[in-house]
């Protein structure tokens, strides 16, 4: 817990930032000294030395920069109101008679006089906490949540978690081993929760099953989905409008490559009659798609089997390459985005390379969307929409 790992982490943390993110701007300046030693004084705390060093760089930072949990990092006055505002709630957990006794006996499985959070989701009470205990618990981080309390074992240390956090971003790795990424969209960091997408199950040289299978489900019927509403495309900010304003033909090209991705990505394409087909959708060739033949069969073996092995991300891209062979490019690229943004670090980037890397736009406001005049988006005027 020195302050020398805190130090040495921020300093890559800072300058990956200053390399490839703007969002080094939202961190704040070094906090005072005498406000650092004023905090721990009227909290009745001493902080570890790592988060001492913290605050000594950044005195907490905006809202748009976030660590790998989604919590905003906090200051010196965030960290003594939000600790003091869980106090507050152990009081009230705390039988009023007995609590001085309570809070000495009390071995902080929900939250305790000295754990101090360091970082805020700020919806809920959630954060990370470091342990303020003198003993050998001393400096461990944790985080609270507001429903369970606290559990510990996220590190050892705020150095030691700053550091996992700088090797992430310099390796472009998942946090700690887990699913979370850190990606670089319109400048700023964020972090990206991404699933496992099981590629491997599936023998690709099995033939399609017989038509004659009743076991096997039905493909999604034409016009079978809600309409696509502009609350879905506007998940996306920029790149939503860039969706909802290129030509249908830029649209369709950019499906038929997010699909191709995605089908690579969940092990799709690894059967030979999705891949021609996703080979001619690439290249602008039209492709015919009925319950029937082979391509239809082998979707709804696929549908069938993904159900079987609990893999829902398969069965979605099954989805989203139906929706495109049934000249829904729009719905087709908007799904597509939708699964890719949990399995892939990378999918903006992506879409945006596929969409011809044209200058993204403004995040687009309320009046943009209800004004929007595309047929293939429900703006809400219109009680259907293709």
């Amino acid at each position: 817990m020195s302050a020398d790992a805190a130090q040495q982490a921020w300093d890559r943390i800072d300058s990956w930032l200053g390399a490839h993110a703007p969002a080094y701007a939202m961190l704040n300046p070094p906090a005072p000294e005498e406000e650092i030693a004023a905090v721990q004084r009227r909290m009745g705390v001493t902080f570890p030395p790592d988060l001492v060093a913290t605050l000594r760089r950044h005195d907490g930072a905006h809202e748009d920069f976030l660590l790998p949990t989604h919590d905003r990092l906090l200051g010196t006055r965030g960290c003594e109101e939000r600790s003091g505002f869980l106090r507050g709630m152990l009081a009230e957990v705390l039988d009023a008679d007995d609590e001085e006794d309570d809070e000495e006996d009390d071995d902080g499985a929900y939250w305790h006089h000295h754990f101090v959070q360091f970082a805020s989701y700020d919806i809920t009470a959630d954060g990370l906490t470091v342990d303020c205990r003198p003993g050998t618990s001393f400096g461990a981080v944790g985080r609270f949540f507001d429903e369970s309390g606290t559990d510990f074992g996220h590190a050892p240390s705020l150095g030691a978690y700053l550091g996992d956090v700088a090797n992430s971003l310099e390796r472009g790795l998942p946090f700690q081993g887990g699913r979370t990424w850190p990606v670089v969209s319109d400048g700023a960091l964020e972090w990206d929760a991404s699933e496992r997408s099981h590629p491997e199950w599936g023998d690709p040289s099995d033939p399609p099953p017989s038509a004659d299978d009743a076991s096997l489900p039905a493909l999604p019927p034409r016009g079978s989905e809600e309409p696509l509403r502009a609350v879905h495309v506007r998940k996306l900010g920029g790149l939503g409008a860039l969706v909802a304003t290129l030509p249908r033909e830029t649209v369709a090209t950019a499906a038929a490559r997010q699909t191709r991705r995605l089908a690579d990505e969940t092990g799709l394409a690894r059967y030979p009659e999705v891949a021609a087909a996703l080979d001619a959708l690439v290249g602008g060739r039209p492709v015919e798609l009925t319950g029937t033949g082979p391509l239809g069969l082998r979707l709804r073996q696929v549908r069938r089997e993904a159900s079987a092995h609990h893999n829902g991300v398969r069965g979605q891209a099954v989805t989203c390459l139906v929706l495109l062979l049934t000249d829904l490019p729009h719905r087709a690229l908007v799904r597509t985005a939708d699964v890719r943004s949990r399995i892939s670090p990378d999918w903006r980037a992506a879409l945006h390379a596929d969409l011809g890397s044209p200058p993204l736009p403004p995040e687009p406001d309320t009046a943009f969307w209800t004004t929007l005049d595309n047929p293939a988006i429900d703006a809400g005027r219109r009680s259907t929409g293709v």
